[in-house]
């Protein structure tokens, strides 16, 4: 029997996290290194890319590039094929890219509608159902799907935001639902509000920041390593009987009205 902590120890796996050159992947992919995975950096720029591995392995970790855009079929699945006969087998997929527009809804092009769904909403299904693909032949995996406190909340000029969010989250159950049977757990990992280089100009407004440190009970913007625990465990052993399930980091913003 593993002791408790033997079940969080993701030695010998390996991570495949889409968005981790920069912000919260790259914090999540620092995180399951930290763990004991080996990870597999993914993003489309190069430069990035590679500057974010180099951090990793002056760290010690094991850290491979992958480059290629996750909403394109193609490119999708030639990577993940490339992954498993040259790297090896993902054990563990984090569906973290994405991408946020603002605007009021009547006034959202359908150009700018299209984009998000492609990169919050295609993402997940064209990576993961790849990568479930050699999961399902190999009778375990462990997916998790980035959602958000806007898959249970709404803002001013993000609704199709907390559409693409949304979706995420019933996507992620459906995921669980059809590939349980085969031994992969699929959860979704929702942060709140996090201090990244995408919400910077937020931190610095005084105005929106005292407010969401008023509406969070923590009474602080969430740190990128805030959800390093949460990650582990739903890459882990220790979650082998959770499924289905969002597990929202967000300082308790979904708990209050």
């Amino acid at each position: 029997m593993k002791s408790n902590l033997e079940m969080f120890n993701l030695e010998g796996r390996r991570a495949l996290v889409t968005g981790s050159s920069t912000g919260i992947g790259f914090a999540l992919a620092k995180g399951l290194a930290g763990a004991g995975a080996e990870v597999v950096l993914n993003g489309r720029n190069e430069t990035r890319l590679a500057e974010a591995a180099a951090k990793l392995r002056e760290e010690g970790a094991t850290v491979h590039t992958a480059s290629f855009d996750v909403t394109s079929p193609d490119d999708v699945e030639q990577a993940i094929a490339g992954i498993e006969r040259d790297i090896g087998a993902i054990d563990i997929l984090v569906n973290n890219a994405g991408m946020q527009r603002r605007a009021p809804l009547e006034q959202f092009s359908h150009a700018q509608w299209e984009e998000l769904m492609k990169t919050n909403v295609d993402s997940v299904f064209l990576v993961g159902q790849a990568v479930a693909r050699h999961m399902i032949a190999r009778k375990r995996g462990k997916i998790v799907n980035i959602c958000s406190v806007q898959s249970e909340l709404g803002r001013p000029s993000i609704a199709a935001y907390t559409a693409t969010k949304g979706a995420v989250k019933m996507l992620t159950k459906g995921m669980a639902i059809d590939w349980g049977q085969h031994g992969i757990q699929v959860n979704g990992l929702g942060p709140g509000y996090f201090k990244t280089e995408l919400t910077e100009a937020l931190v610095k407004d005084e105005t929106f920041s005292g407010w969401l440190i008023g509406r969070t009970p923590s009474r602080r913007w969430g740190d990128v390593e805030d959800l390093v625990g949460a990650a582990v465990f739903l890459a882990s052993d220790a979650s082998r009987f959770v499924n289905g399930h969002i597990l929202y980091v967000d300082g308790g913003v979904t708990a209050t009205l």
